[in-house]
């Protein structure tokens, strides 16, 4: 099967690479240097999304692997009057799923398919095999599938539902992914301020082991220390946050209580802020009323 891929970053180019085990792959991506990496690796190189799409058969499959919101619309949109009914787009991205939900209405318009794919894996995961939740016509699902079992690590695929369903699935999936990385980083900071000099290799080696905490993210975290064992080459800024806020939101509209996430969440946010005003206000107020003691400013 000859393929269409949009978006070769980190993850995109992983993917590109394991589709092109069994596949015929087209790459696109704004970077004519990753465009040159895509070809070095096998694919067929496009500097337009025109001619990626004239290199592929009807019915066409791209694939979208490109950052949420307006850069998913402003693709699409490029895609629209190159595309046939009975062409299909994946949307591999994060993309919010009310989003995916409006897409693949105004995409159903011309008769072209759409299926929300929430990816997750990392690149490693990409490279040896990604989880895909997926969301759009059960038909357009099983008439891909054997594309999508390709991707994905064995085991790591489900038809979720209309379309939204598979970035609902995903967003939520990330929620919970800020939550374990919140308590395992909390649980590591008691380890490395404890009273015992401990190897925190070691233990995230002995967790990942027969613990009921094991996880991938033990087997990452081990492989972090032995690299930095008190990470003080680290800044402790945590990025990203878009899905755990849509996560959140909705929770909020569904009136679900999801207090972890959201702490979370905020985690994120409070990393960010290198001194606080929030802290700078209850220190100054404490001083006032209890004559603590207050730090001055450098």
């Amino acid at each position: 099967m000859r393929i269409g891929f949009i978006g070769l970053g980190k993850m995109g180019m992983a993917m590109v690479t394991r589709l092109l085990l069994k596949h015929q792959v087209v790459g696109y991506d704004l970077s004519a240097s990753q465009v040159a990496e895509a070809e070095k690796r096998g694919a067929f190189p496009s500097s337009s999304l025109e001619e990626l799409v004239k290199q592929l058969d009807p019915p066409r499959t791209v694939w979208l692997m490109v950052p949420a919101g307006q850069p998913v619309d402003q693709v699409i949109e490029g895609l629209k009057p190159h595309l046939l009914p009975s062409d299909t787009l994946v949307d591999g991205g994060n993309s919010y799923f009310r989003d995916s939900v409006r897409r693949g209405e105004d995409l159903s318009k011309i008769g072209v398919d759409y299926l929300d794919a929430g990816t997750s894996g990392g690149i490693e995961g990409a490279q040896k095999g990604v989880s895909l939740t997926v969301g759009g016509k059960k038909d357009v699902f099983q008439r891909l599938e054997p594309l999508l079992r390709d991707l994905a690590m064995p085991g790591g695929l489900c038809f979720c539902g209309p379309s939204g369903a598979g970035h609902y699935v995903k967003m939520v999936h990330n929620g919970v992914e800020y939550a374990l990385l919140q308590a395992y980083g909390e649980g590591f900071e008691m380890l490395h301020s404890g009273p015992y000099k401990l190897d925190l290799a070691q233990i995230a080696k002995t967790w990942s082991n027969g613990s009921v905490i094991r996880s991938w993210l033990l087997q990452l975290a081990e492989r972090v220390f032995e690299e930095s064992p008190d990470l003080s080459e680290i800044l402790g800024e945590v990025g990203g946050g878009e899905t755990g806020r849509w996560m959140v939101e909705a929770a909020l509209d569904q009136e679900i209580p999801v207090p972890v996430i959201t702490s979370s969440l905020l985690m994120r946010y409070r990393s960010r802020q290198r001194d606080s005003f929030t802290g700078k206000f209850t220190a100054a107020l404490r001083a006032e009323f209890g004559g603590h003691e207050v730090k001055k400013a450098q």
